[in-house]
C-alpha cells in the first residue's frame, strides 16, 4: 500500500506572499465576505493547472502583502462536480497559509461537514458563520466559543452584508497569519479524507452539542408566507413572468430616456473637443477617427446607463433569493425536456453575459446535462443584444409599445431554449439528480446592489471595449475601400449584396447583413458598426433606420440577432467547457440555422398578413 503524506509545509520564497483561500458552500455569502475584506482590489487571476479563472486580490496585512483567493462554492471536498475538482486541484497545487471557511449560520447542522473536512486535511483555518442575523431570526442559537473549542479552530458569528462581527474576525485573521511560519500544501485530498475524514452524523451531533441549539420547528416566517404565494403551483409561474415583464418595463421606461443624456454628452464632446483637435489632420484621418472609431464607441456608450439599470435590477432579483425560486418553479417543465432547474437559472444568468453562465455548468455532474445546457444558454438575451434590441425597437416601434416588444423577445429566447432541449434531449440523457436548497428571502442593501451593478458594468466595458474598437476600425476599412467608393459599391457593400439571396427572404438588407457579420466578433459591435456603415453620428442612426427599415424587417433583424451565432468569447468558452470541436461547431451551425428559419417564418408571415 502506497504511503501518502497528507500535508506538507513548504519553504517560502523570500519574494513570495502569504496566501488565504476562501472556501464555502454556494449561497453562503462567501463572495460578499471576500469583497468586504478585499475592497475594490479584486481581479481575475489565471492559475496554471486550474481550469477556471479565480477571483483574487492582494491586501496589506501586518505590513506584508497577503493574497486572497475566492474559490468556487462547493458542497463537499470529496465531490465529483467540476467546481469541487477545481478546489481540490488548487489545494493540491498551491500552498496555503490560511483557509477561511464561510458557512451559513442558519444551516450549520448541514454545512459544518465542510469545516470538518478542512480540519481533517490539516489546513490552518478560521470558520465564519455568516448570516448570523438570519440564524437568530430563525431561532438558531450558537455559542461560538464552545463551538470553537469543539472544532479546535476560531469560529465567528458575522454578517458579511452588514459588517456585523467583521472587525473581530478580521483581527483574528491578521493574528493567524502573523503566527503562520510555513504554508501548507495537501497531497491527494481524496486519499487523506478516506483515511481520516470520515464524518458520521453522530460525530457532527457531538460537535454541535452544547454549542448549537436548533429549533425543532421553524416559526412561520416572511419567507414561508412569500413562498406560499410566489411558489404557488398555479400562480407561481404567471407571477414570475409578470415580474420579468416589470424588469423590461423598467429598462425601457427608465433606461431609454437616459440614452438621450449620453447622446448629448458624446455629441458635445465630438463638437467641442474631438473635431477641433482633429481639424489639423488630413480629411481621411479625421474620417477614420470620427466615423471609424468615435461613432461606434459613442453609440455603445450611449447605452451604458441602460445596462447599469439592467444589471442593478437583476442583482436585486438574484441577491433577494428569488432566482433560486425560479429554478424550483421551472424544474418540472425542464425535466420533461431533459434539463433541470439549474439549466433554467443558468439560462437566466446568460441575460447578463453568456460566458459566466456557460462556466456555471461545471456544477453539473452529468456531462450530458452540461452539454445540453450549454446548447441553450447562448439563446439568453445578453446585455449586448439588449442594447441592439432597444435601439432597433425604439426606431421602428414609435407607438410606445417598446416594453412589450422587448418582452416578446425575452419570451422567444425561452421558446428557442425549450425547442432546442426538446429536439436534442434524446441525444443528451441526464441522470444527474437535481438538489436545490432555497435560501431565505433577503433585502439587498443599497451598497451591495450598487457594487454588484458597477462590477458587472465594469466587466462589460472592459470586455467590450477592445472588440468595439477593433470591430469599428474593420467596418470603417471595408466601407471606405476602394478609395472614393460609397454605399454598396464598397467592399462591405459588395459582401452584403453577395449574401442578399440568403438574407433577402428574411427582410434583412445588405447594410444590416454587414452589421450582423461584425456582430460575430461581439454583439456590442452591431450598433457601433451601423453608425460606421451608414456614415452617420450615433444620434442620427436611429432616425435613418426609422426611415429605411419597416416594422417587419426590424423585428426579423432582432430575431436573427437573438438566435444566430454567438460572439467569439462565447464560442471560445463553449470550446473550453465542452472540450470538443465537434460540439462547438454543431452549436454554431444549429444556432445559425435556427435563427434563419425563425426569422423567415416571422417575416414571410408578416408579409402574408399585410404588414410591411
Amino acid at each position: 500500500m502506497t504511503c501518502h503524506s497528507p500535508t506538507v509545509t513548504q519553504p517560502r520564497d523570500e519574494k513570495a506572499v502569504k496566501r488565504v483561500a476562501l472556501i464555502g458552500m454556494p449561497n453562503t455569502g462567501k463572495s460578499t465576505f471576500f469583497s468586504r475584506i478585499t475592497g475594490v482590489a479584486a481581479y481575475v487571476g489565471n492559475w496554471p493547472g486550474v481550469t477556471v479563472d479565480l477571483l483574487q486580490a492582494n491586501v496589506k496585512i501586518n505590513g506584508e502583502t497577503v493574497e486572497f483567493v475566492d474559490l468556487p462554492g462547493i458542497y463537499d471536498l470529496n465531490g465529483y462536480s467540476e467546481d469541487e475538482k477545481v478546489v481540490r486541484t488548487f489545494l493540491e497545487k498551491y500552498a496555503i497559509d490560511l483557509v477561511i471557511v464561510v458557512l451559513n449560520a442558519a444551516q450549520i447542522d448541514r454545512q459544518i461537514r465542510l469545516a470538518l473536512q478542512v480540519k481533517a486535511l490539516g489546513l490552518p483555518a478560521v470558520v465564519m458563520l455568516n448570516m448570523s442575523d438570519e440564524a437568530k431570526h430563525y431561532g438558531v442559537e450558537i455559542n461560538s466559543k464552545e463551538l470553537s473549542r469543539h472544532l479546535e479552530m476560531p469560529v465567528f458569528l458575522i454578517s458579511a452584508k452588514y459588517g456585523k462581527g467583521y472587525m473581530k474576525a478580521y483581527e483574528t485573521i491578521c493574528h493567524q497569519l502573523e503566527k503562520t511560519e510555513l504554508p501548507v500544501i495537501v497531497n491527494d485530498i481524496r486519499q487523506v479524507l478516506a483515511q481520516r475524514g470520515k464524518i458520521s452524523v453522530d460525530e457532527i451531533e457531538i460537535i454541535l452539542k452544547d454549542a448549537v441549539e436548533m429549533p425543532s420547528q421553524l416559526a412561520q416566517t416572511l419567507t414561508a408566507k412569500l413562498d406560499s404565494v410566489l411558489l404557488h403551483p398555479v400562480f407561481g409561474l404567471p407571477l414570475f413572468f409578470l415580474g420579468m415583464f416589470a424588469v423590461f418595463w423598467i429598462v425601457w421606461n427608465v433606461g431609454l430616456p437616459s440614452q438621450d443624456i449620453m447622446d448629448s454628452l458624446t455629441g458635445w464632446l465630438e463638437e467641442t473637443v474631438i473635431s477641433p483637435v482633429l481639424s489639423v489632420f488630413p480629411g481621411v484621418v479625421q474620417d477614420f477617427f470620427i466615423n471609424g472609431i468615435w461613432a461606434g464607441v459613442a453609440t455603445v456608450a450611449s447605452f451604458v446607463p441602460l445596462i447599469v439599470i439592467f444589471f442593478i435590477v437583476m442583482a436585486i432579483l438574484e441577491d433577494s433569493g428569488y432566482l433560486s425560486r425560479a429554478a424550483y418553479l421551472m424544474d418540472a417543465l425542464m425535466a420533461r425536456l431533459g434539463l433541470d432547474g439549474r439549466s433554467f437559472v443558468l439560462h437566466m444568468m446568460g441575460f447578463g453575459c453568456n460566458v459566466p453562465a456557460l462556466m456555471g455548468t461545471r456544477v453539473m455532474r452529468s456531462r450530458a446535462l452540461r452539454l445540453l445546457t450549454m446548447l441553450i444558454i447562448p439563446f439568453g438575451l445578453c446585455s449586448a443584444r439588449l442594447q441592439v434590441f432597444v435601439f432597433i425597437i425604439a426606431a421602428v416601434f414609435p407607438n410606445g409599445n417598446g416594453a412589450l416588444v422587448l418582452f416578446s423577445l425575452y419570451l422567444l429566447s425561452f421558446l428557442a431554449a425549450f425547442l432546442t432541449a426538446f429536439l436534442f434531449q434524446g441525444a443528451f440523457k441526464n441522470e444527474d439528480p437535481f438538489v436545490l436548497e432555497l435560501p431565505p428571502y433577503r433585502l439587498p442593501t443599497l451598497k451591495q446592489v450598487a457594487l454588484r451593478g458597477w462590477g458587472e458594468v465594469r466587466e462589460f466595458l472592459v470586455r467590450a471595449s477592445g472588440f468595439i474598437t477593433v470591430g469599428c476600425i474593420a467596418v470603417w476599412v471595408i466601407t471606405s475601400l476602394p478609395p472614393g467608393a460609397t454605399g454598396l459599391d464598397t467592399i462591405g457593400g459588395q459582401i452584403g449584396q453577395f449574401l442578399s439571396p440568403v438574407m433577402r427572404p428574411i427582410g434583412i438588407d445588405p447594410y444590416l447583413t454587414l452589421a450582423l457579420i461584425f456582430g460575430f466578433i461581439a454583439k456590442e459591435v452591431v450598433l457601433g458598426s451601423l453608425a460606421v456603415i451608414y456614415g452617420l453620428q450615433s444620434a442620427s442612426v436611429g432616425a435613418h433606420i426609422a426611415e429605411t427599415i419597416t416594422f417587419a424587417q426590424g423585428y426579423s433583424f432582432c430575431i436573427f440577432c437573438l438566435l444566430y451565432t454567438p460572439c467569439l468569447t462565447t464560442i471560445a468558452t463553449i470550446l473550453n467547457e465542452a472540450k470538443s470541436w465537434k460540439f462547438t461547431a454543431f452549436s454554431l451551425v444549429f444556432s445559425l440555422v435556427l435563427a434563419w428559419v425563425c426569422s423567415f417564418i416571422f417575416y414571410q408571415s408578416a408579409l402574408l398578413l399585410g404588414f410591411q
